[in-house]
């Protein structure tokens, strides 16, 4: 837990206050989770292993280093709201939460400011093909779609302070959503390269 924790500073960098708990929750988190899987899959579409493995200089990640950070840190956050869900529900915490929901994911996503991941995070090369990272992708990605469409976990009332700030468990999982587009925008960078190879 205490390593996860030291990943939030990283993935959300703004606090405001909190957002009124709306009905269609779940929902919005299962439209994030599709949407932000389709354009990631969309982005590394046909890439070659040499494009996959560019990189633009020794201190940036390659295609495949983003891809498996971002397989690594969707379930460490999942794994840190699994725990969380299973703790006593202490809603009288959600008066210390000072994060809107949507500052949290405009916060995350602006890859004008930028973090460096902590060393658990970092690509270790796991995959030996591209295949194979996105199968780990989708099947992850899969069992968090598939939990937000049957659990009930009184995510909004399970508060844990982190040094991001205060967040429930809803906010968690948005930041695994939120996570991914960042690091979609960072393959695109990649890509926009001059020197990304042409095949």
């Amino acid at each position: 837990m205490k390593k996860l924790l030291l990943l939030l500073p990283a993935v959300m960098l703004f606090a405001f206050r909190i957002s009124d708990t709306r009905t269609d929750d779940r929902e919005i988190l299962v439209k994030n989770f599709m949407e932000t899987r389709a354009n990631l899959l969309k982005s590394i579409q046909g890439l070659s292993d040499k494009q996959m493995n560019f990189k633009p200089d020794s201190s940036r990640w390659s295609v495949a280093e983003c891809l498996e950070h971002i397989i690594l840190v969707e379930k460490g956050i999942f794994g840190m709201e699994q725990q969380l869900v299973k703790q006593t529900p202490n809603p009288e915490k959600r008066k210390d939460i000072k994060t809107k929901d949507e500052d949290l994911i405009k916060g995350v996503t602006d890859r004008s400011h930028k973090a460096k991941a902590p060393e658990f995070a970092q690509p270790k090369h796991t995959y030996a093909t591209t295949a194979a990272a996105i199968d780990a992708f989708n099947t992850q990605r899969d069992q968090l779609i598939e939990y937000v469409k049957t659990n009930n976990d009184d995510l909004r009332n399970h508060v844990m302070d982190s040094p991001a700030g205060t967040l429930d468990a809803y906010q968690f999982l948005l930041l695994i959503s939120s996570h991914s587009a960042r690091h979609t925008k960072q393959i695109e960078e990649v890509k926009a390269d001059p020197n990304f190879p042409k095949q």
